[in-house]
């Protein structure tokens, strides 16, 4: 009885102590914030830019924080209506840029630092837009956990001068989840997002009618109910990852799932067995630095 008694005591000891250290990092944050004083931030309406842009209207006031959303066709229009009434929902009014990704050949023939051309663009219209509206600094969402991923988007940030308070007070995606559901905001069980480029194979050149296939075969999927996953786009084959826990759901549901994909242009439909991960693509590629 003893023993029992005491492992619940331990895991109710280490859950206070993450509240605890969770609770130093938002004050750290805080600080942070408060010593920019004004601020552009990268809103894409995701998890951890949704936070972001809470906490710095929590704390410097509207005045002092504009959220921008950039559009383009590798932002899915559901993601782009999301950021807009989360952006009201919030508080604040949010400002709509069009980057041109698709027009930079560089960015177009999707080498492996793809994102580097896409997160300069994104991060000279935003510099710009600070300088126009007298604001200290650009913000984006970056965290700790993106540090374990291939991020080619951090040296554009570096380039530019990009702030990421999130990185810079040491939290953690789970961090930012429990933290956004503690103020309420309804993107603390969003799923992980990435840019439409991704589902593309590095090497092969990016098509916006590509895009917006894929754009379609993951809007299907959503409406039957799954929440993350990625269709990754290998010519005329889908190759679907999917959580773990939704693998035999996607089974029971291959012949609708087959049926919907096909009408979108696949022509053979695939799970993958491995499951949805994060920078999948990678796996393939030579030189992945």
């Amino acid at each position: 009885m003893w023993w029992w008694a005491g492992d619940g005591s331990e895991k109710i000891k280490n859950e206070k102590l993450k509240i605890i250290m969770r609770n130093l990092k938002l004050r750290k944050l805080k600080a942070i914030l408060k010593n920019l004083r004004s601020v552009v931030v990268a809103f894409s309406g995701g998890l951890d830019s949704t936070f972001l842009l809470k906490a710095a209207i929590d704390t410097l006031g509207k005045g002092n924080v504009i959220a921008v959303t950039a559009r383009s066709e590798t932002y899915p229009s559901s993601e782009y209506k999301e950021a807009r009434f989360l952006a009201k929902n919030i508080g604040t009014r949010l400002v709509t840029i069009h980057t041109g990704e698709l027009k930079d050949r560089r960015f177009k023939s999707n080498p492996v630092n793809r994102c580097y051309y896409c997160k300069s663009e994104l991060f000279k219209k935003l510099t710009s837009i600070a300088k126009k509206h007298k604001k200290n600094a650009v913000l984006d969402g970056t965290n700790r956990d993106d540090l374990k991923d291939i991020r080619h988007g951090r040296k554009a940030a570096t380039e530019y001068g990009v702030n990421s308070p999130l990185l810079e007070a040491g939290l953690t995606k789970d961090d930012i989840r429990k933290l956004s559901k503690k103020l309420g905001l309804p993107t603390h069980n969003k799923p992980s997002f990435a840019c439409l480029a991704s589902r593309i194979p590095f090497g092969s050149v990016i098509l916006a009618s590509d895009l917006a296939k894929v754009d379609k075969a993951e809007g299907f999927l959503r409406r039957l109910g799954f929440k993350q996953f990625r269709v990754r786009l290998h010519r005329d084959i889908a190759r679907i990852e999917i959580s773990k826990e939704d693998l035999m759901k996607a089974v029971r549901s291959s012949d609708r799932i087959t049926a919907g994909l096909r009408r979108l242009g696949f022509v053979y439909v695939t799970l993958d067995l491995a499951g949805y991960r994060t920078g999948s693509m990678h796996e393939a590629s030579i030189d992945n630095i």
